[in-house]
């Protein structure tokens, strides 16, 4: 079992995949979950239910690393579109975007208390 410090949070969120995909028989929608240091923004792991362990394996090494902090939205989806050519692009870019606003929306209310 994987052990993450005391400054790391974790969100998901989910989004519909096309129908015409495998995982769709499967799954309905595609998760991605974020692991992010609070600190530093730094996403240290991420959680994917994409079909293939290729795919997860792949869209790991795209987002293991980014900052939160310090890149926004777009950029990170726009290297999505750019690198990942799979039939569930689209929902891959709405379920990390998802995920992204909740951490930046629960950030913002930490700053509030």
């Amino acid at each position: 079992m994987k052990h993450y410090d005391e400054d790391t949070v974790y969100f998901i969120s989910y989004a519909k995949l096309p129908t015409e995909i495998p995982a769709a028989a499967l799954h309905k929608v595609v998760g991605i979950g974020l692991i992010i240091n609070t600190k530093t923004g730094r996403i240290v792991d991420v959680s994917c239910t994409l079909l293939t362990q290729e795919a997860k394996d792949f869209m790991r090494s795209i987002l293991i690393g980014r900052n939160l902090h310090e890149e926004d939205i777009d950029d990170i989806t726009n290297t999505i579109k750019l690198r990942y050519h799979g039939y569930a692009q689209k929902a891959v870019c709405v379920a990390i975007k998802g995920s992204i606003e909740r951490y930046n929306t629960w950030k913002q209310e930490q700053i509030k208390k």
